[in-house]
């Protein structure tokens, strides 16, 4: 039951998160918080010692700060920074946070250079009327909740949960 949950509620909130970003421009305060209070109850039914429980909550709160900075510059919008503290929290304080981070990085610059394109080219689409969210032709900001899911889903099988979860499947 553990490795169920272990297994679906952290995909699951990703996608919520990136498709509520890309149709609205908001990701929701109830999936950052899903993500925060479900790590609480699963990671110490799942075998993880308070140490490791400790670097988890040690690595999100690092990335909070970070997240928090570009928040305050307005580098990076609110909703972003909670996403990506509470799924730092999946992913503890080690090689998992740096792939997670990295992933994040890269797809971000990706997608951000993509919108860019997309959006260069948005009284076309609009003309020709293809159908692309308005949120990606109009708004001035990136939905970035997408990057914080792609990276999360491409890092997640090397996260301490993740791995705790399969071997208490063998």
């Amino acid at each position: 039951m553990i490795a169920a949950a272990v297994f679906v509620i952290l995909p699951l909130c990703l996608a919520i998160a990136a498709f509520s970003d890309l149709f609205t421009m908001t990701i929701p305060n109830r999936v950052s918080l899903i993500l925060i209070a479900s790590f609480a109850v699963i990671a110490p039914l799942s075998g993880l010692s308070w140490d490791v429980i400790g670097m988890h909550l040690a690595g999100a709160a690092i990335v909070f700060c970070v997240c928090f900075a570009l928040f305050a510059v307005n580098v990076m919008g609110g909703g972003d920074a909670k996403l990506l503290s509470a799924t730092a929290l999946w992913f503890g304080f080690d090689q998992s946070l740096l792939f997670f981070v990295a992933d994040v990085g890269l797809i971000g610059g990706v997608l951000t250079l993509l919108i860019l394109m997309v959006r260069s080219q948005s009284n076309a689409i609009l003309a020709i009327g293809l159908p692309i969210p308005n949120s990606l032709l109009l708004a001035k900001k990136i939905p970035y909740g997408i990057a914080i899911a792609i990276g999360g889903f491409l890092a997640f099988p090397s996260s301490p949960l993740f791995v705790a979860a399969l071997e208490s499947l063998k």
